[in-house]
């Protein structure tokens, strides 16, 4: 708790989600790394990264990676396309990459699809900042020599959200004014998640390192 009202776990995060962001050259990849469900925020701000990078690089292959039935237009896999189609990207640029159920098997099957160049050529990862790490040194061990992350960090709006307190109204007696107070409204739950979130990718990168997946 004490950390929370520091920007120490801030720093962190940023640090997990930027590690390898540097992009020297065009991808011939850009693989999605899917999260949870669809429509998910996880999903949702995936997919909206992919169609931002997919027309940055109109040259690119897309690969989604997520299991799921490939054949079902329901599943989440099916509806992460969708949803980057309906961004404008070109359906016939989109691979699916279903069968793989961590990362460590969806960077093996996507080395697989054709092994002979595409361990070779630069390959664009997109997944959540705090897996950016574990992801990247993941498809290094599987053999990828040109591989960068593409952060799907959050945004927050950049409207000013203060309130005046008295103006509003309501109880006074014991109640403090916190309209003013960003840092105990948000910043410090804020940072109280992005401790949580990096404590269990820590054990994750443990658990990879350990079985010689990193």
């Amino acid at each position: 708790m004490v950390f929370a009202f520091t920007t120490t776990p801030f720093w962190v995060y940023y640090y997990f989600g930027t590690y390898h962001s540097e992009l020297k050259q065009s991808p011939a990849y850009i693989v999605v790394l899917g999260g949870g469900g669809m429509p998910s925020q996880d999903g949702l701000i995936r997919t909206y990264y992919a169609a931002f990078t997919a027309k940055k690089f109109p040259d690119s292959k897309i690969i989604i990676a997520l299991p799921g039935d490939a054949k079902d237009s329901t599943s989440a896999i099916c509806l992460m396309k969708k949803e980057i189609v309906l961004r404008g990207v070109c359906p016939e640029r989109i691979l699916l990459e279903h069968n793989g159920t961590n990362t460590r098997s969806q960077a093996l099957n996507i080395a697989g699809l054709n092994k002979h160049t595409i361990l070779q050529q630069p390959v664009l990862l997109i997944s959540l900042p705090e897996h950016m790490i574990r992801a990247i040194k993941t498809f290094e061990k599987a053999g990828f020599k040109n591989i960068s992350g593409y952060p799907a960090f959050e945004k927050g709006i950049e409207a000013n959200i203060t309130f005046n307190d008295k103006k509003l109204g309501g109880n006074k007696l014991l109640v403090p004014e916190i309209g003013n107070r960003l840092q105990l409204r948000y910043q410090f739950w804020n940072h109280l998640k992005y401790e949580l979130i990096i404590t269990r990718e820590v054990f994750g990168l443990a658990y990879y390192k350990l079985r010689g997946w990193v």
